[in-house]
């Protein structure tokens, strides 16, 4: 049997996030499967690297089938682009060692938050980005950030409740890069929390609209009790940037 994987590309906007859910087949993974299965003729599971949220985006997004199929790798990837929905593209499929998994032996994970920092709304690109008129203190943003960076237990910044799981996790770097008015938040760690990434970004853009002090960042990172700050940054300004293995 095959173990096939593959790169895709895709916008969360009408998705129920990535993971397939038994009463609907609004998701990114049991669409793929059903295009994948009709292909092969036979049930195909795909796995994916991480679980989006609802409505968040990927630009490279690993996953991984077998199949018995004998299909070139060319022929599926043209089957896939004929028949899954323009809002999912496989961008690459290569063949993989039987035991690859994409969930498996992962070092690091990216996402990027993409921000409209002008006054106006642009509605090109309001389904992909988080708008924020007033003007944005990229530098108190960054100072915070920078603490964030390193080993800690990000209990404050997830909306996880279990007493069995560990909530220490590492970020190893946080960029804000701004570019005509659009401001991008790079975050980069080895695994990441249920809705942590969300929370972070959340926390960052009220210290940039001065609604938090980076002492609140440095409290909910000392503090080691269940998050106070639930806030959440909107999903449509989240992708998920790239995986490294």
């Amino acid at each position: 049997m095959r173990n096939l994987k593959m790169i895709l590309e895709y916008d969360g906007s009408r998705y129920k996030g990535w993971q397939k859910q038994e009463d609907n087949d609004l998701t990114l993974q049991g669409k793929i499967q059903s295009v994948l299965s009709k292909m092969a003729g036979e049930p195909i599971e795909v796995s994916g690297c991480v679980r989006t949220d609802v409505g968040v985006h990927a630009e490279n997004y690993m996953a991984n089938f077998h199949t018995n199929s004998d299909l070139s790798n060319e022929a599926i990837l043209d089957y896939l682009h004929e028949f899954l929905p323009e809002d999912i593209v496989v961008k690459s499929m290569v063949e993989a060692s039987e035991k690859f998994h994409v969930a498996y032996n992962i070092k690091s994970i990216t996402y990027v938050y993409k921000i409209n920092n002008n006054e106006l709304r642009n509605v090109f690109n309001r389904k992909y980005v988080y708008h924020s008129e007033g003007k944005l203190n990229l530098e108190e943003m960054r100072i915070a950030a920078e603490s964030l960076v390193g080993t800690h237990d990000f209990q404050g910044f997830t909306t996880v409740t279990s007493d069995t799981k560990s909530t220490i996790r590492t970020i190893n770097y946080i960029n804000i890069i701004e570019k005509n008015d659009m401001v991008e938040i790079e975050i980069n760690g080895n695994d990441f929390l249920w809705n942590m990434v969300r929370i972070i970004i959340a926390s960052l853009i009220d210290i940039g609209e001065g609604k938090l002090e980076v002492e609140d960042i440095e409290t909910l990172l000392t503090e080691i009790t269940e998050s106070k700050y639930s806030l959440m940054a909107k999903s449509k300004g989240l992708s998920l940037r790239n995986i490294e293995y």
